[in-house]
């Protein structure tokens, strides 16, 4: 489907996308996860031929996208995060606009052409449900509505590679949820390839996880086989005890088994958990339920507890770092507004306009539009 070869971009003496190789599958969603200025973008907007590259090669269906980039691009519904849409436009102007810019459907005469072009605007709609919306001035359209138009000018006639860059920020947690719904949805006739550097959304909508950090491909794989590789042969457990557990814990480190225990009160009232690093296999947990049987201490119960997609993702790209949990991201929402620059999303520092007066009247500052 889509096969990328030692592609690099640099930008002067910065190297924004570094040796990167890898291949896209049909029938899966695909997470391109990692922390700003990874390269998640910029790798995008090479494969959608929005940018050229400094070296490497990018096929789309076998149609190399610096040399066949029309054919190749007819492959591709690409929605940018900040969506290409024209405010004075209605919905169903725009979706129409966009048809024809694709020149969608490519094969046909000049009345069936006109004929299929309705009727893919019509399914465009009705896939991201803004059908009742297609008279309205895109200009007054929530965030969430737009962020569904540039959706259904994404999946116009029906590509085989919906690329989706960052598609959900910004927008309120009643939006979010229903994109991702939609990404869901389109994933069930398309390949999706979804950008993000929020970990709970690639958790719960892809299928198979590219990571990339400074540039750099660290990772590609299922969330499980991930696991795997960041453990090093080693796994967490819990076990679940109703008594003081602090005895419990200085007798199991005396046994040997297990490394690295500590304890925490659990969920239920009287009861602790005694977590603890083992050994990969199943023996050991056997051999550990065995030791607190003969010791005649009641084990309420024992899991494993495997690493988290927080504890991988910071294990990949802050190499030697070991996460505690304080390091593990939030996922928190906060709004947009000037006057609140700790919550500003566009990673821009932002002044209270107070502020602004104040270091206009002291240092000379001149209040143009890109300080509020």
């Amino acid at each position: 489907m889509i096969e990328i070869s030692h592609l690099v971009k640099k930008y002067g003496s910065h190297t924004a996308v570094d040796d990167v190789s890898l291949t896209v599958e049909p029938g899966r969603i695909y997470g391109f996860l990692g922390p700003n200025g990874a390269g998640k973008s910029t790798t995008m907007n090479i494969v959608t031929g929005y940018l050229g590259a400094t070296s490497g090669e990018v096929k789309i269906n076998g149609y190399d996208i610096f040399k066949q980039p029309e054919e190749a691009k007819r492959c591709i519904g690409y929605l940018p995060e900040i969506p290409p849409l024209y405010m004075d436009m209605s919905v169903e102007e725009y979706l129409y606009f966009a048809a024809e810019l694709k020149d969608v459907p490519l094969k046909a005469g000049r009345k069936e052409k006109k004929k299929l072009r309705k009727q893919y605007v019509e399914e465009a709609m009705e896939m991201v449900l803004i059908t009742d919306q297609r008279n309205r001035l895109i200009r007054n359209l929530s965030k969430g509505y737009r962020q569904r138009v540039g959706l259904a000018q994404a999946v116009l006639g029906y590509p085989e590679v919906i690329i989706l860059d960052e598609p959900t920020v910004g927008l309120d947690p009643k939006q979010i949820i229903e994109i991702r719904r939609l990404i869901k949805k389109l994933g069930e006739r398309h390949t999706v390839i979804l950008s993000s550097h929020i970990l709970s959304e690639v958790r719960e909508v892809c299928d198979y996880i590219y990571i990339l950090s400074e540039g750099k491909l660290v990772a590609g794989d299922t969330t499980e086989h991930l696991l795997q590789q960041v453990a090093h042969g080693k796994r967490r457990i819990e076990i679940v005890l109703e008594e003081d557990g602090a005895a419990a814990e200085e007798w199991l480190k005396e046994t040997g088994i297990v490394q690295e225990v500590s304890l925490r009160p659990g969920t239920e009232e009287g009861t602790v958990v005694l977590s603890a690093t083992v050994p990969e296999g199943d023996e050991i947990r056997n051999k550990i339920l065995r030791e607190f049987v003969y010791a005649d201490i009641p084990v309420l119960e024992l899991k494993s507890a495997g690493k988290s997609l927080e504890e991988i993702f910071l294990a990949l790209t802050n190499p030697g770092h070991l996460p505690q949990e304080e390091d593990l991201p939030q996922e928190e929402f906060y709004p947009e507004d000037p006057l609140f620059p700790e919550h500003d999303v566009s990673g821009e520092e932002r002044f209270p306009i107070g502020d602004l007066l104040q270091k206009e009247e002291t240092e000379g500052v001149d209040l143009d539009d890109s300080n509020l």
